[in-house]
């Protein structure tokens, strides 16, 4: 009876603690996932308006969120380019995606008291088409 009692007080930490960090992970995999592919998107976007080219970025991001399972609506896209327009021949395009990811099952009483979001940030970085003017 002692080890029943005892190995379900030792294993209900172990999968919260299992659950807490596949929920980290999948919230890094999918913001990575999205600032990489932003970039490419932006860096490749060279006869489209700078307004879609960000719209299009921003719907890759939420379509690599939603593939990891974390809502989009918490995640916020940075672009940062070196030329203007953006994707430029050459020139750089990063891209950040910045989240926090809540911790499962953590009552509200209690997320205030200790922290219950962690933050994740993933940086992309594409270099724009220097042959994309030349037929």
């Amino acid at each position: 009876m002692e080890f029943v009692g005892l190995g379900v007080l030792l294993l209900v930490p172990v999968v919260y603690l299992v659950i807490a960090v596949a929920q980290l992970q999948a919230g890094a995999f999918g913001a990575e996932a999205g600032a990489r592919e932003a970039a490419r998107v932006i860096a490749s976007a060279t006869g489209s308006t700078p307004s879609a080219a960000r719209a299009d970025a921003e719907a890759v991001v939420a379509l690599a969120l939603e593939d990891q399972g974390v809502d989009p609506a918490s995640a916020r896209l940075d672009v940062r380019c070196e030329a203007d327009p953006c994707g430029a021949g050459g020139s750089l395009v990063r891209t950040t995606v910045r989240l926090e990811v809540v911790l499962p099952g953590v009552p509200a009483p209690l997320a205030a008291v200790v922290p219950a979001r962690v933050p994740v940030e993933a940086t992309g970085t594409a270099a724009g088409d220097r042959f994309a003017g030349v037929p």
